[in-house]
């Protein structure tokens, strides 16, 4: 479907994401240093960044459901883009894991972290590549709505579990990303219950 012309429509938004990306990584590590600090600050700055984009593809269409203006209709037709734009984040997310890992190695990933965290990123590719047109085709639209639905519910609880108990256990920095998340997961149950509502209203309407 074509996307209306603006600087924040469509393939756009993952060029302005990149860009604000890369002066984000450019200013925090001009202040923190290129070190551990310094990575470590972008390793969590970039989760934010993923779980902020995550959430806007997430709860894009429910949304627009519960609550139709311009900024959600807006969501809706850009939600492939912010899609593919969290996937940029968490991929410039991965690589300070990985350089934190394999190369400076001052991180460990325990086993539980590293599956888990694997799958999360396996799903993330997956719907990354079947995030185009043809793919919908290809894999017959049942299939392809099951795997986003699967994915996007067990990435949402990756980030959860990671964060809920630094919030409860750490420190509350870590509770706005869990509110977040939270906040996400209730605008889609309440827009999954209003669209169960109508059925149940068209049905009975019918019987009668």
């Amino acid at each position: 479907m074509a996307q209306p012309a603006g600087p924040l429509q469509g393939p756009r938004i993952i060029g302005w994401v990149t860009l604000a990306l890369v002066v984000m990584s450019a200013l925090l590590l001009g202040v923190y240093g290129t070190g551990e600090s310094g990575v470590r600050v972008m390793i969590r700055a970039t989760a934010r960044t993923s779980i902020v984009l995550f959430t806007l593809a997430f709860t894009a269409s429910s949304a627009a459901q519960l609550w139709p203006q311009a900024l959600t209709r807006w969501g809706l037709r850009n939600r492939r883009y912010l899609g593919l734009s969290f996937a940029v984040s968490h991929t410039v997310h991965l690589v300070f894991i990985v350089y934190a890992v394999a190369v400076a190695g001052f991180l460990e990933l325990n086993m539980v972290a590293l599956i888990g965290g694997g799958i999360g990123y396996v799903f993330v590719a997956m719907m990354v590549a079947t995030s185009f047109d043809g793919a919908v085709k290809w894999l017959g639209r049942h299939r392809w709505q099951r795997l986003h639905t699967v994915g996007a519910y067990y990435i949402w609880f990756i980030f959860l579990q990671t964060y809920l108990p630094r919030a409860c256990m750490e420190s509350l920095a870590y509770l706005p990303p869990v509110l977040l998340l939270i906040g996400g997961l209730a605008v889609r149950l309440v827009a999954w219950r209003s669209r169960a509502a109508r059925a149940a209203t068209a049905a009975n309407a019918a019987a009668t």
